[in-house]
């Protein structure tokens, strides 16, 4: 019987991502560039991010991507099959990122879920302790990082260096695409340091959560008095270091929000599962936009590339974050729109055929 409940999940997941990764379709490096003197409403929407945007529906997919490597490999009996899906997705994330955009998180998912499946037979309790093991090597590393160079004078879209690197990036279209490639070989670079045992942690915590009927019956009492003070706490010491010149802050700043992130998702989990509790009848099209996933996600890269690198580039020198978020709820109506015509005609979504046949 088909999880209802993680469709849903992966629904939210796939259309919440673009609440964070619109900023990046402009100047890559920079993402969320704010004005000079930002609104009230913009300082508003930033704590609204770190609260219940920031990594949450990353950490999300990688949860739900753990938990269904857990269902594929229970049904297929063969992890041959999986390593061959995990590596057509890698192509997939690899023309993704160097041909579109360089935030790809394909390959990523790729390379983390085939780390991941080495553990799948491992006892639960093994599989977490690894699962937060990969999470503190990921952590340490990005932490590390941040004493290297640290930034901690604040960019403003008034910033030189903010203006030339817009300069750079639109020049022309091959610029750009010079651009976007060499930020995504810096992201590769960083797989094997800092994404990979992120996301390779997540997925293996996803595993243990599907194991433990966690997407069937969400959280037991005893697992929501640990997890509801951890979603509090490690929002709360992220907030703490929002915004900071002190560099120890700085560096504190994204084990903070990974964390926080883990334990935050898990309560989303909880709360949606607890909603709606397996019922094909429930949340239909968010059931259609899980199924869709991989559709979706590329959809929105075309999309946004349209908007801020073909159509509108000046977007990227006067958009505020309620901008963002305006663009962003167009297009999730028209995604949500697209899943709803689309699936009355074809069972699967297009980008989702390809992959099943690449993977024969």
């Amino acid at each position: 019987m088909r999880n209802i409940n993680m469709d849903v999940l992966r629904g939210i997941a796939v259309l919440g991502l673009m609440f964070m990764n619109a900023y990046y379709f402009g100047v890559f490096e920079y993402g969320y560039v704010t004005s000079a003197t930002p609104s009230v409403a913009d300082k508003f929407i930033n704590i609204i991010n770190l609260v219940f945007i920031d990594g949450r529906f990353r950490t999300l997919f990688c949860l739900l991507f753990g938990a269904a490597l857990t269902i594929q490999l229970q049904r297929w009996q063969s992890i041959d099959a999986l390593h061959k899906r995990l590596k057509v997705l890698a192509f997939i994330g690899l023309a993704h990122g160097f041909l579109l955009w360089a935030g790809d998180i394909l390959f990523i998912y790729a390379c983390a879920g085939w780390l991941a499946l080495k553990f799948s037979h491992e006892p639960n309790d093994k599989i977490v302790r690894m699962g937060m093991l990969f999470l503190l090597l990921g952590a340490l590393p990005s932490f590390l990082l941040a004493f290297i160079e640290p930034e901690l004078l604040p960019v403003t879209r008034d910033s030189a260096a903010f203006l030339e690197a817009y300069n750079a990036a639109f020049s022309s279209y091959l610029a750009g695409f010079m651009s976007n490639m060499l930020m995504f070989i810096i992201m590769i670079i960083a797989v094997p340091l800092i994404t990979l045992w992120m996301a390779g942690g997540l997925m293996l915590i996803g595993m243990y959560l599907y194991k433990q009927k966690i997407f069937e019956n969400g959280l037991t009492r005893e697992q929501l008095n640990f997890i509801v003070p951890a979603a509090l706490g490690f929002t709360v010491l992220r907030l703490a270091v929002e915004p900071n010149t002190h560099v120890l802050m700085v560096a504190l700043a994204e084990p903070f929000s990974w964390f926080a992130a883990l334990a935050m998702a898990t309560l989303y989990i909880h709360i949606l599962v607890k909603y709606v509790k397996n019922n094909p009848e429930k949340c239909l099209v968010l059931q259609q936009a899980g199924r869709m996933s991989l559709t979706l996600y590329l959809m929105q890269t075309v999309i946004f590339l349209v908007c801020f690198k073909v159509m509108f580039p000046e977007w990227v020198l006067s958009f505020d974050r309620i901008n963002y978020w305006l663009l962003i709820a167009g297009v999730v109506v028209f995604q949500l729109v697209f899943c709803k015509v689309y699936t009355q005609l074809f069972r699967y979504g297009p980008c989702e055929t390809v992959w099943r046949k690449l993977s024969r």
